[in-house]
C-alpha cells in the first residue's frame, strides 16, 4: 500500500506540471526514436547488401590474376596473363566442392543494329554462366557447349542493350547485330535485373562463347578471370582453399612464394560490406545516444527544481512521520515514470519514423527487437541514475529547515 501511495503522489506531481514534464521527456523521446530509427536503417542496409550480393550468386567464387612485379614495377591485375585455360580445366577436374565453373574474358565495344548503336561490354563465358550468376532468360536460349567449341558468333543481350539497339520494340531473337565490326546472331534475351549495390547496370551486357570473344574480339589466349559456384554457402570457404591449392600446384609455386592469383567468395564481400555498414550504424547510434544523455541530464535538472519548489512539502511529510526512504522513493518514482513514459513515446515515434523512411524515402529498414529492448532499458537506467541524486538530496533535508524554507 505504501508503494502504491507513493506512485499516486508521484503521478499527481507529474500531472500538475504537464508542460514541464513534456519538455523534460523530449530529450528521452528524441533519443529513443533516433536509436531505433538509426539501428533500423543500419540493419536494413545490411540486409539489402546481403540480398543484392546474394542475387549476384551467393555461392559464387571469383578467381582473378594477382598483381606481380616485373622489372621492379608492380603490374596491375588487368594486364596480368597468369590465368589460363589449363588452370580452368585443372580446377574443373579436381575441385569437388564446385557445381558450376566458367572461364571469362571481357572487353568493351559498340553494339550496332542498323543506325542504332550502344556502348556496352561483351562477356565471353560458357553455358554454366547463367547458373552461377542466377540469371534467367526472358526469351530465346543459351548457347551450347558445341557452339563454344566451334567459336560460334552467337550472343545473348541484356534489356538495356535491347532498349537501345532495338528501340522499336521488335523481338531481337534471331536478328543479326554487330559488336564493333563482328556480326553476331542474337539467340536470347536476359531477364531484367536492374542495378546492383555498386550502381552497375546488370542489363547492359552482351554474352557470347568465351572462345569467340578470345579469338574474334580480343585476340588473346589467356583468361581475365574464372568464376565458379560452390556447392553451398557453407562450403564456399573450403572451396576457396581447395581452388587456391590447385592453382598453386598448377603455377608451381613454392611455400615461400606468394600467390600470383586471387580467389574470393561472395561471403567475404558480404562480410566486408556488412562490417562497413555496422561501423556506420554504431557511429549513428552513438550520436543518437547523446540525445538520451541530454535527456537524462534534463530529468536531473527538473528533479532538482522540483525538490527546491517542494521543500516545504518535504518538510511537512517528514514532520508528520514520513521517513527519508519514503521521500527518496517518491522522487525516484517520479524520475522513473518520466523516463519510462518518454521511452514509450520514443518507441512509438521511432517505429513511425522507420515506416516513413521506408515508404517515402525508399530506404530499406529492419526494426530489430533488441533495439527497442535496449532503448527501453536505457530509459529505465537513465531515470534511476539521474533521478537518484536529486531524490537523495530531498531525503536528506532537515524537517525543521525544510518547513522554514522560503
Amino acid at each position: 500500500m505504501r508503494l502504491l501511495n507513493l506512485f499516486k503522489i508521484a503521478f499527481k506531481a507529474i500531472i500538475l506540471n504537464k508542460m514541464r514534464t513534456l519538455l523534460t521527456m523530449l530529450g528521452i523521446i528524441i533519443g529513443v526514436a533516433s536509436v531505433i530509427a538509426m539501428l533500423a536503417i543500419g540493419e536494413g542496409s545490411k540486409d539489402s547488401i546481403r540480398s543484392t550480393i546474394s542475387s549476384m550468386g551467393s555461392n559464387m567464387i571469383t578467381i582473378r590474376p594477382g598483381a606481380d612485379m616485373r622489372g621492379g614495377v608492380r603490374q596491375e591485375r588487368s594486364v596480368m596473363e597468369s590465368l589460363t585455360l589449363n588452370d580452368y580445366k585443372a580446377i574443373k577436374q579436381q575441385a569437388d566442392l564446385l557445381t558450376y565453373i566458367t572461364p571469362m574474358v571481357n572487353g568493351g565495344g559498340q553494339v550496332i543494329n542498323g543506325s542504332n548503336n550502344w556502348p556496352s561490354t561483351i562477356y565471353g563465358v560458357n553455358p554454366d554462366y547463367l547458373n552461377i550468376k542466377m540469371i534467367d532468360l526472358q526469351s530465346g536460349s543459351m548457347f551450347t557447349d558445341a557452339e563454344v567449341q566451334s567459336a560460334s558468333k552467337v550472343v545473348l543481350i541484356g534489356q538495356t542493350v535491347v532498349d537501345n539497339v532495338f528501340p522499336d520494340g521488335e523481338d531481337p531473337v534471331g536478328k543479326m547485330i554487330r559488336f564493333n565490326s563482328i556480326p553476331f546472331k542474337v539467340i536470347g534475351v536476359l531477364e531484367e535485373k536492374g542495378e546492383n549495390t555498386f550502381g552497375q547496370d546488370q542489363d547492359d551486357v552482351v554474352i557470347a562463347p568465351y572462345t569467340t570473344v578470345q579469338k574474334r574480339i580480343l585476340a588473346i589466349d589467356h583468361l581475365n578471370q574464372v568464376i565458379a559456384s560452390a556447392i553451398s554457402e557453407e562450403d564456399a570457404p573450403d572451396a576457396v582453399t581447395q581452388v587456391s591449392e590447385i592453382l598453386r600446384s598448377q603455377h608451381k609455386l613454392t611455400d615461400n612464394q606468394d600467390d600470383d592469383f586471387n580467389v574470393r567468395s561472395m561471403e567475404e564481400l558480404i562480410s566486408t560490406f556488412s562490417a562497413t555498414s555496422e561501423m556506420l550504424t554504431i557511429l549513428l547510434v552513438a550520436v543518437a545516444g547523446i540525445s538520451l544523455l541530454i535527456g537524462g541530464i534534463g530529468i536531473m535538472n527538473i528533479m532538482y527544481v522540483s525538490v527546491k519548489e517542494r521543500t516545504k512539502e518535504i518538510g511537512l511529510r517528514m514532520a508528520v512521520g514520513g521517513k527519508g526512504s519514503d521521500i527518496l522513493m517518491q522522487f525516484l518514482i517520479e524520475a522513473i515514470l518520466i523516463s519510462i513514459t518518454g521511452g514509450l513515446l520514443g518507441v512509438i515515434l521511432g517505429l513511425g519514423s522507420t515506416v516513413f523512411i521506408e515508404k517515402f524515402l525508399h530506404w530499406p529498414t529492419n526494426v530489430a527487437l533488441y533495439s527497442i529492448i535496449i532503448s527501453f532499458a536505457v530509459c529505465a537506467v537513465t531515470g534511476i541514475f539521474f533521478g537518484w541524486y536529486p531524490a537523495r538530496k530531498a531525503a536528506a533535508l532537515d524537517p525543521i529547515t525544510a518547513l522554514r524554507y522560503e
